[in-house]
């Protein structure tokens, strides 16, 4: 166990959101930070998912910092490798590994209200931080549902983001539940290695094709000689990807041409026509994530793939069964079955100025002041918070929008000077949280007939962003200060009154 630290700033996780906050820290002078960091290495949700076939749905000059530029991407879309070595090169080259705490997983995050600081206990020790940046992620935690008889399952069982490397699925019988962005890459991935592989679905993804390929020696040449040319390519595919945006925000009729080039995908593998009726979903493109892949449906036509259409309800030993009473006898099963996003565990840990947890205060759903401030917690700030998500385009520039927010709000609090806290005022964020959800009212997420993880328990879009990232980049230039209280520590007012009275 390390002695008690206190630092300035305690960024929580080390994947791209928190290794962007360290690095923008540094970047305003500011040191004084640890990153406190649960794994035994940094690349948060690209360190956990190792699983055969994890990439990225977003191209790689798309998917990197435009601070830290990488002319040198061996694809167009980048696999979890190249991406986990992109994010290690970053640590190495921003001088970051001074400030890591590998290994030191947080158990709780107090705000103390007279000392005006956070205290912290985690798996290695204890710290406490004038300012607590959370980046944990929604992509961190597994999320595996409460199946029936699972526990006595003979066999072999993991999550996708836990994937077992020890344990060999050749020649094995595989249950694979979940349809979603990491099983349809599992699930070619494996499909020529088992004897058997019964993939349950609940809901068909729509899936376009992957138009993926190896980026020549000559264009990475290029890059690194004229690095202009790698913003210029970086910017094409923003730009494509802003115009886009509209269709998703305010004119979801407009995504059935895009329905249609889905479906001539589907069919172009799937011969059979019941199993292409099985395949297509009954809800609007864009309501779930657009997946993107060219091997899943050739997968699925193989004469080893079973594919059940009503879920896994019940385990009976080593037999799994469909909700439609279907049954298989499998060594393993894999769960592909997402993330606790809506509802992350980093809430239960983290006790805000009136004693409440975080998961207390979102009770009824996650609301934060522009995706970053929650009401109660004072120099609590989260990357990639809620209503922070998109559907079509990169996480990176929405990190980098709040970075600038981040810096920002660092700033505030120089200026305002002494032992001091800015907490979002109820009405800042309670305004703020209305005016997205009425804007999320005319988008495909809320009106294309689906239900998705990015629904809360009580059917609110509290993951989503509905607008462009150039509109997300403006709303968090610059922190409104009339949008936050602005807290003293209580023998800093006791001095304050004392002057008024001497005077």
């Amino acid at each position: 166990m390390t002695e008690h630290e206190h630092v300035r700033v305690a960024v929580i996780g080390s994947g791209f959101g928190g290794l962007g906050a360290a690095v923008r820290l540094r970047r305003e002078g500011v040191t004084d930070f640890v990153v406190l960091e649960r794994a035994d290495s940094v690349g948060g949700t690209w360190r956990d998912n190792s699983y055969p076939g994890c990439a990225c749905d977003v191209p790689s000059h798309l998917y990197s910092f435009s601070f830290a530029p990488n002319p040198d991407w061996p694809r167009t879309f980048s696999g979890q490798e190249h991406i986990r070595g992109y994010l290690e090169h970053v640590t190495d080259v921003f001088r970051l590994r001074p400030h890591l705490r590998l290994n030191s997983e947080v158990k709780m995050m107090t705000w103390d209200a007279e000392r005006l600081r956070w205290d912290i206990e985690t798996s290695s020790g204890s710290y406490s931080a004038d300012l607590v940046v959370s980046a944990t992620g929604p992509l961190s935690d597994p999320k595996i549902p409460d199946i029936p008889g699972l526990d006595s399952f003979p066999g072999k069982v993991f999550h996708s983001a836990r994937w077992d490397h020890d344990y060999d699925l050749r020649g094995k019988r595989v249950a694979m539940v979940g349809t979603g962005a990491s099983a349809i890459q599992i699930v070619p991935s494996i499909q020529p290695e088992v004897e058997r592989l019964t993939l349950f679905q609940r809901t068909p993804p729509w899936v376009m094709p992957r138009v993926d390929r190896a980026i020549s020696g000559a264009e990475r040449a290029l890059h690194r000689a004229l690095p202009f040319t790698t913003q210029a390519r970086r910017g094409l595919l923003w730009g494509l990807r802003e115009l886009q945006v509209q269709a998703f925000t305010k004119r979801p009729n407009e995504l059935g041409m895009v329905e249609r080039l889905a479906k001539r995908n589907m069919a172009r593998s799937i011969k059979d026509p019941a199993l292409r009726a099985r395949l297509t979903p009954d809800y609007r493109i864009g309501c779930k994530r657009i997946l993107l892949s060219s091997a899943y449906y050739p997968a699925l036509a193989q004469p080893n793939v079973d594919v059940v259409t009503s879920g896994l309800s019940e385990v009976r030993g080593s037999t799994v069964v469909g909700a439609d009473g279907s049954t298989a006898e499998v060594d393993a099963i894999v769960f592909g079955t997402g993330f606790h996003v809506t509802d992350m565990p980093i809430a239960d840990r983290v006790v805000g100025a009136d004693g409440r947890t975080l998961a207390e205060a979102w009770q009824g759903g996650m609301q934060a002041l522009r995706g970053a401030s929650a009401a109660g917690f004072p120099n609590w700030m989260t990357i990639i918070g809620p209503n922070t998500g998109l559907g079509n385009s990169s996480m990176i520039l929405m990190i980098e929008s709040q970075l600038n927010y981040l810096a920002d709000y660092v700033r505030q609090l120089d200026v305002l000077g002494g032992r001091v806290a800015l907490d979002a005022r109820p009405a800042a964020v309670d305004d703020w949280n209305r005016r997205v959800q009425e804007r999320m009212k005319r988008t495909v997420w809320n009106t294309g007939g689906c239900t998705s993880w990015y629904l809360d328990a009580n059917g609110r879009n509290t993951t989503i962003w509905p607008g462009t990232t150039t509109e997300f980049r403006t709303a968090t230039r610059r922190v409104n200060l009339a949008e936050y209280e602005v807290v003293r520590a209580p023998a800093e007012k006791k001095t304050e009154k004392s002057q008024v009275v001497d005077a």
